[in-house]
């Protein structure tokens, strides 16, 4: 089954997330399928809190990508910022 789900990197305490498209078998921080975007929960300054290609999104989820949870959340921050 293929997820849309977040993939940590950044730095220690100042995480940032990879919107990625996976296979559900693979690890969280492995392989993927694609990237869809890019979301930060604690942007300072003049960086974005989500970016995120809607296009790509509505593309796998009517391919039958499940999103996760807090992605659906992220997907709703996107949509009230455009």
């Amino acid at each position: 089954m293929v997820v849309i789900r977040l993939a940590r990197f950044g730095k220690k305490r100042h995480p940032m997330y990879r919107i990625t498209v996976a296979d559900q078998k693979f690890a969280a921080t492995g392989r993927y399928i694609e990237i869809v975007g890019q979301y930060n929960p604690s942007p300072s300054g003049q960086e974005k809190e989500v970016s995120l290609d809607m296009d790509r999104v509505n593309h796998w989820i009517k391919n039958g990508a499940q999103p996760t949870k807090r992605v659906k959340s992220v997907i709703k921050i996107a949509e009230k910022a455009n």
